[in-house]
């Protein structure tokens, strides 16, 4: 059986042919109550996806901890730099 067809506005940006790119950026909902929705999808298919599993492991988890390392660490990155060019003589 075929795919449903789904309207445009509803599709995800990997299912968006080049073509349809300006159309669909037109649909999309900028408004700040958009984009906070637009988050908690997000927020809700990564929980359902890692994290909220029959058979869980520690893979969801460890991709937050991962990412937060490498967030602080960029932040913190200027002021490691410039220790690293200290002379100390």
């Amino acid at each position: 059986m075929a795919d449903k067809l789904v309207p445009l506005a509803e599709r995800r940006l990997l299912d968006v042919k080049l073509g349809q790119l300006p159309t669909w950026f037109s649909t999309c909902n900028f408004t700040p109550n958009g984009i906070f929705a637009s988050i908690r999808r997000g927020h809700d298919r990564y929980y359902n996806k890692y994290v909220n599993v029959k058979k869980g492991g520690i893979g969801g988890v460890a991709m937050v901890l991962v990412s937060y390392i490498i967030l602080s660490y960029t932040w913190e990155y200027d002021h490691i730099k410039h220790d690293r060019w200290r002379k100390y003589h």
